[in-house]
């Protein structure tokens, strides 16, 4: 992989909404704009947070930009109630919920009709869609309903907030028809200051916790039979350098700072070819030395394989039509089954 951003936000942006500039839809809301969802009781495009950081690129990173916000990402949380403010306060039943809901969608279609704004629209089915969502997150939600031996392969607690739990999440997520599940985690950035951000310790305790995760989802996901079916993305906004910071030369920390120029995205599943490697760096890791691929060739290749032709999926936005991929990206044919 290549890109030419070489700073968190922009390139977590660049990597997720195709610019690294605020204000575009990020690729799950693509996706379930061009898609829809499977299951009317959850949303199309789910995200899960773990370490406890939002990203760089804060809700940009999982937002609808300019499409309608029906279609932007809903985060969900692994402990405690999987979305704030689902349960019903004290005092209200389910019928009196409905009634309630009833009233406020009469008042909002009257506003629609009145003025016209797509957002009145998105604001009835979002409200629809927490209703319902009131009886089936929470089951969803909840991993104490898998096997002892599930729960062990994954490493997950039920009850905790971690990267092993929302892994199992997303297996259980995905089985029930969500569209687009995005997890992100912090804690990759070592370049710091003391013996804990060192890279060799960090980078060893930081893999140790996702390594048996990722593992446990692919093959959960197989042997279900999803994984044919299903997509999985692992990787960064960008690399890091093969050699020691300058920064760092004359103490004793060892990071290696941020590097746009060659670094790795693995993708799994959904008609990809198993064990193929696509391009090589020099014998550095400096740089690309065959098979180039921008941040846009990739996005371009998953939605390919998405079923979509990412110079089509497009939506017009203050005069022209505006697409993930912005106007290049190329298909990358080489790791297709």
């Amino acid at each position: 992989m290549n890109t030419d951003q070489f700073n968190h936000a922009p390139a977590e942006l660049f990597v997720y909404t195709g610019s690294p500039r605020s204000g575009r839809p990020s690729m799950g809301a693509w996706v379930t704009y061009g898609l829809g969802t499977e299951n009317q009781n959850l949303p199309g495009f789910v995200v899960l947070i773990s370490s406890g950081v939002q990203p760089n690129g804060g809700k940009n990173s999982f937002g609808s930009g300019f499409l309608p916000s029906v279609f932007q990402g809903v985060q969900c949380r692994s402990k405690g109630d999987p979305v704030l403010y689902a349960s019903d306060p004290a005092g209200m039943d389910r019928e009196l919920r409905r009634m309630s809901l009833d009233t406020l969608r009469n008042l909002n279609e009257i506003q629609a009709r009145e003025l016209g704004h797509p957002e009145t629209q998105t604001r009835i089915a979002q409200y629809e869609l927490a209703f319902r969502m009131q009886m089936s997150v929470p089951e969803v939600m909840d991993i104490s309903r898998e096997s002892a031996s599930t729960i062990a392969a994954y490493g997950a607690k039920p009850g905790e907030s971690s990267f092993a739990n929302n892994c199992l999440l997303a297996r259980r997520l995905v089985e029930q028809g969500v569209r687009f599940v995005q997890l992100f985690d912090w804690g990759w950035d070592f370049h710091g200051t003391g013996p804990s951000e060192d890279i060799r310790d960090g980078l060893t305790k930081k893999c140790a916790t996702m390594d048996r995760p990722v593992a446990a989802l692919l093959k959960d996901l197989r042997q279900r039979g999803l994984l044919d079916e299903t997509l999985v993305v692992l990787g960064g906004e960008f690399g890091r350098t093969p050699f020691r910071e300058g920064r760092t030369a004359k103490g004793d920390i060892l990071g290696r700072d941020h590097f746009p120029d060659c670094y790795t995205m693995v993708v799994a599943g959904g008609g990809v070819k198993g064990g193929t490697m696509y391009g090589e760096s020099d014998e550095l890791g400096f740089s690309v030395a065959e098979n180039k691929v921008s941040v846009h060739d990739l996005q371009a290749t998953l939605l390919h394989q998405l079923g979509f032709n990412h110079e089509r999926l497009t939506y017009r936005f203050q005069g022209r039509d505006y697409r993930l991929t912005d106007v290049e990206g190329e298909i990358v044919r080489g790791i297709l089954a």
